[in-house]
């Protein structure tokens, strides 16, 4: 009788496998029983590649040899791990192993590592899916009862190959053609595009653009103090009138003033006047928050924990594989299957011991744990389920294991809890015919509330003194606050995580943000590692939680922009490929469609670079208000430089890793300085400030001052420089 060698995702999973089946026997590199062989990759074990036939030998970062696209690819080996591939290698031509199983991670990525195993060994044993969504041994021996046939997973498999081809013909494409262009005045300038990354550096420029535009207003509000016969209370103007309509000024509010002669008169007209009250009380409810995905797990921990996506995606990953308290946490799914609820009741039942006893017991005894389909919902889910505690007690974690595992763990036993109830009070106060609006909001049942004890404190507005309906009150006091517009925020981790799920729209709502996330930008797999591979580009900074855009994203945003690739600037665009994909894994769109559309855009962003020079790349660009300081000539804006229009006088528009505004350049051509200036970059990184000076020669050279050029510091020239990117 033969036997089935199981391929696990890591080392790891392998020991996990192999101790929950027991009767293993091990060896160097695997576990063997009368039935099993068990061993693992490390990983991805191998790389896309082009034929040698159709690679390009020479020239392929220039233009002629654009665009390179193999007929079929090719798998090498990763070096590091080659010793890994070669046991494999070793294991499947072994003559007794009759059927491989696949025991990779559950999901699309997990699923191309194993394929790419089996496509390199061209192995032609039965193929079988071990589907994982727990780590525990009843968990593991329960999936080997349940296996999927290989046909079952052939969509899966094919959306994994076409992720990985189009990412390559995308990105090596996109990516040399960007750098030929970037290059085409001398230099080797790299500038990296990816079919994810490029339209995420979309979005965080589009919002620092908003920022650098935004100009703020100033405006009034007029917060009055009331008494009335129990006590006295607040309450701020508003207009009564006021509908937003149609207009685009996302500024506009009911309580601003504009106009301070305005708000003046108003403050004289009701001080010491006395005003009616009109109020209504209504109940309210709020319900707990969706289980968690990764990608809202992400957004929670870093904005409560400034924990980074990568970092929270690997501490969810060791509570799932190495601790085995959480499911499996790659998931995009925010509900639980349908013939969960004995699983819920029994997970409740084994956490009793870890410090939730009192709210376990209490949903057990209320009977909360039912049919609902806003928690169990088998159209909700895909591959996997929320993540959810195990019921596994959790031991040795460390503090942000256990930072992350509460988190989990509370939102959990929450969603079992009835919504929470509040008592919403909106009280009026007329005075000469202005209306001033005072709102509290009580607590009546604390519901789901009661899991987060004082973490949810929050909730309740200050307590405002009774008043009986029309009575009339006096208006003690009426203070003008002075107040100014402030910018859009800049993305953090977690505001980004939420616009790549929604493809650049930033969605509140939970359950439409649920509804859009097939067409997100990445994968929640995969989002973590986009942002960090932005940032180890140098398109973004991580300034605290902040993450900010460099003068390099911006000259890629505006060369792409300008050749009109929109597929790489609209994140809507780029979040149908990923609703493809998805259609894809479910049997409902062929492999050969999706590539044929991916060579397609392929062509077109190659075609379209080809097409302009670095001067002539069209853009929001204008003509300074300051003449030529060399011949009075105009200056205009192109893509990288402002250069006049008679002379051969230009100043460069990145220097130290800074792109300079216009309105700069014009004082630095004006005054023959600038500055000192924020935001320019050493060679190593380092943020620094510095004057800039137009030479006699016409030439911009930063000026550190004298203390620094006493200590041998030189003057840096960026003359003549191009920008990278």
């Amino acid at each position: 009788m033969g036997k089935a060698l199981i391929i696990a995702e890591k080392p790891s999973v392998a020991g996990d496998i192999a101790k929950a089946l027991g009767g293993m026997k091990r060896e160097k590199d695997y576990f063997e029983s009368e039935d099993f062989v068990v061993s693992s990759a490390v990983g991805h074990l191998l790389e896309l590649a082009v034929p040698e036939e159709y690679e390009v030998k020479r020239g392929k970062w220039s233009f002629e040899k654009l665009p390179h696209m193999p007929p079929r690819f090719a798998l090498n080996p990763i070096a590091k791990s080659e010793s890994r591939l070669k046991v494999l290698q070793k294991l499947i031509k072994r003559k007794d192993v009759d059927t491989i199983i696949n025991a990779c991670d559950a999901g699309r990525e997990g699923e191309l590592i194993f394929r790419n195993i089996i496509a390199h060994t061209s192995a032609k044993q039965p193929i079988k899916r071990l589907w994982l969504q727990s780590m525990t041994p009843a968990a593991i021996r329960d999936g080997f009862s349940h296996l999927r046939s290989d046909t079952e997973m052939r969509p899966l498999a094919d959306a994994s190959v076409c992720r990985s081809e189009a990412d390559w013909l995308v990105g090596i494409n996109g990516t040399r053609a960007m750098t030929a262009f970037n290059s085409k005045t001398g230099g080797f300038h790299l500038t990296t595009v990816g079919r994810v990354q490029t339209p995420t550096l979309a979005i965080v420029v589009e919002r620092e653009q908003l920022i650098r535009k935004f100009v703020p207003r100033d405006y009034w509000e007029l917060h009055g103090t009331f008494a009335a016969a129990k006590g006295e209370y607040p309450g701020r103007w508003f207009d009564e009138k006021f509908t937003k309509g149609d207009s685009k000024d996302n500024e506009l509010r009911a309580e601003r003033i504009w106009e301070k002669d305005r708000a003046e008169a108003i403050k004289a007209k009701c001080e010491g006047k006395p005003g009616i009250v009109t109020e209504e009380s209504k109940p309210s409810t709020s319900m707990s928050p969706l289980l968690y995905d990764l990608t809202s797990l992400q957004r929670d921990a870093n904005g409560r924990f400034g924990f980074s996506a990568k970092n929270t995606l690997g501490l969810a990953q060791a509570l799932y594989e190495k601790h085995k308290v959480l499911t499996y946490p790659r998931t995009d799914a925010r509900a639980l299957p349908e013939d969960y609820v004995n699983t819920v009741k029994q997970t409740l039942q084994s956490l009793s011991g870890t410090g939730y006893d009192g709210f376990c017991d209490k949903i057990l005894k209320e009977g909360w744990v039912r049919p609902n389909k806003r928690i169990f919902n088998n159209a909700k889910i895909s591959d996997h389920f929320a993540i959810i505690p195990t019921g596994q007690a959790p031991k040795n974690l460390s503090e942000p294991e256990q930072k992350l595992y509460e988190l989990v763990t509370k939102r959990f036993l929450a969603i079992f809890y009835p919504a929470a109830e509040f008592l919403v009070t909106t009280r009026i106060t007329r005075v000469e015919g202005e209306a001033f609006k005072t709102e509290g909001k009580v607590l009546v049942k604390p519901g789901w509330l009661e899991v987060y004890g004082k973490e949810a404190a929050t909730e309740d507005s200050p307590t405002i003194a009774p008043v009986d309906q029309n009575e009339t009150v006096q208006t003690k006091a009426i203070e003008l606050k002075e107040n100014v517009t402030k910018p859009p925020p800049r993305y953090s981790e977690a505001t980004l995580l939420s616009a790549m799920e929604g493809a650049g729209k930033l969605v509140d709502d939970e359950e439409l943000r649920d509804a859009m996330s097939e067409r997100g930008l990445g994968t929640p797999a995969t989002r973590a590692a986009i942002i960090e591979g932005l940032i180890s580009e140098q398109y973004i900074h991580r300034e605290h939680r902040e993450l900010k855009p460099t003068a390099k994203a911006f000259s890629l945003i505006t060369l792409l922009s300008g050749l009109g690739v929109e597929t790489l600037t609209k994140p809507e665009m780029t979040g149908n490929w990923e609703y493809q994909l998805k259609q894809m894994e479910r049997g409902d769109l062929h492999r050969e469609e999706f590539m044929k559309e991916i060579r397609e855009l392929t062509e077109d962003i190659v075609g379209r670079a080809k097409q302009y020079e670095h001067d002539t790349i069209p853009g929001d660009f204008g003509k300074l208000a300051v003449p030529c300081p060399k011949c009075g000539g105009e200056i205009h804006e192109n893509y990288k430089k402002f250069q006049c229009q008679k002379c051969d006088f230009a100043l460069w528009k990145i220097a130290a890793g800074r792109q300079y505004e216009p309105a700069e350049i014009e004082s630095l051509i004006r005054d023959k300085q600038v500055g000192p200036l924020q935001g320019f970059r050493s060679k190593q990184g380092f943020p620094f400030a510095a004057m800039v000076k137009l030479t006699p020669e016409f030439e911009a050279k930063f000026d550190f001052g004298d203390d620094q050029k006493e200590n041998g510091d030189a003057e840096v020239d960026f003359t003549g420089k191009e920008p990278l990117g």
